[in-house]
């Protein structure tokens, strides 16, 4: 038997717990990141203040702030990207991005894969993605 409509709303009513979840989500995320940005604005603080008293740094804390050294780049905050590409986007206009040129297209796509998931980005026609 299809999965269609129901007569009594069933699946309306499905769709709209969906909306509301998807933007409860993004709302969390936008507090998310203004919580990071904060944090990192108070941790720069604390260091230059424990520079000007001379005082130790708190343990486990970063000898120094940017890149730690090493073989590896680090991991790419996905959210950051998007933020970075136009409303509506190509592909191809990812791999402009600074860092992401030696990217492989699967990891490219995956990325999409989860914004498209997370409902921060939908799919407009091939190969053509928009902000929401």
């Amino acid at each position: 038997m299809p999965r269609g409509k129901n007569a009594d709303g069933v699946s309306s009513a499905f769709r709209q717990v969906q909306d509301q979840a998807r933007t409860l989500l993004s709302n969390l995320r936008k507090e998310i990141r203004a919580k990071e940005g904060e944090l990192k604005r108070l941790k720069d603080e604390e260091a230059t203040l424990g520079r000007l008293t001379g005082s130790a740094q708190m343990a486990g804390a970063p000898a120094a702030p940017g890149r730690r050294g090493g073989v590896g780049r680090g991991r790419i905050d996905w959210r950051v990207i998007l933020e970075q590409l136009p409303k509506q986007f190509k592909a191809a206009q990812i791999r402009e991005i600074r860092g992401l040129k030696d990217k492989r297209p699967s990891e490219i796509f995956a990325a999409i894969t989860r914004w498209i998931d997370a409902g921060t980005v939908k799919r407009k026609d091939r190969g053509l993605y928009e902000r929401v």
